[in-house]
């Protein structure tokens, strides 16, 4: 890669943290609403997924890094100790960077979308059986809970459901918009 190249695509990775990161001051809380540590619905996966499908894997992963590290410093995070703050932040947002592996294709939004989704619901769902078991309450959404994966899985649903349904939508909303950007074929 030309050393233009690095610098601008470090730049447009700049500029998608950024606007990942305002992003996430435009939410609708939901974890907390169900007696837990957080979780909500927003728009902040968009500008990583576009990044990573522009860029590819280590840079979308990269990218995804750096969002879910500064998101948990400085943009409200909540963690019940640092092992869930890699967890739910640094790595969960890392993961949305596998929408990378759909890099350059044209019609690659939608895609990566649910592989990036998927992956950070992924990562959420294992802090949620290994670190936040233990404040797993006897009752939740008006079922009994039997075991760690089920509430796990039931909790971080509430809010991952929602955020990869709006992701999956908008970015198909955006792929003809954007299928010359995605395929760094701005100019023809």
């Amino acid at each position: 890669m030309k050393q233009h190249d690095k610098l601008l695509t470090i730049c447009e990775g700049a500029i998608c943290v950024a606007a990942s990161l305002a992003l996430s001051y435009l939410k609708i809380p939901t974890g907390v609403a169900f007696g837990g540590f957080g979780g909500s619905i927003d728009l902040v996966m968009i500008p990583l997924i576009i990044y990573a499908v522009r860029r590819g894997l280590s840079w979308g992963i990269g990218a995804g890094l750096v969002f879910g590290t500064l998101k948990y410093f400085i943009a409200g995070g909540v963690a019940a100790s640092w092992q869930s703050m890699l967890l739910d932040y640094s790595l969960a947002y890392a993961a949305v960077g596998l929408a990378g592996l759909f890099k350059n294709r044209p019609r690659g939004l939608v895609p990566g979308a649910v592989c990036g989704c998927v992956a950070r619901f992924i990562i959420h769902f294992i802090s949620g059986v290994t670190i936040y078991a233990q404040y797993m309450p006897e009752e939740f959404l008006g079922m009994k809970m039997n075991g760690a994966a089920i509430y796990s899985a039931l909790y971080n649903g509430t809010y991952m459901l929602p955020n990869t349904v709006i992701a999956v939508i908008i970015c198909a909303l955006l792929t003809r918009p954007l299928r010359k950007f995605i395929t760094n074929n701005e100019k023809g």
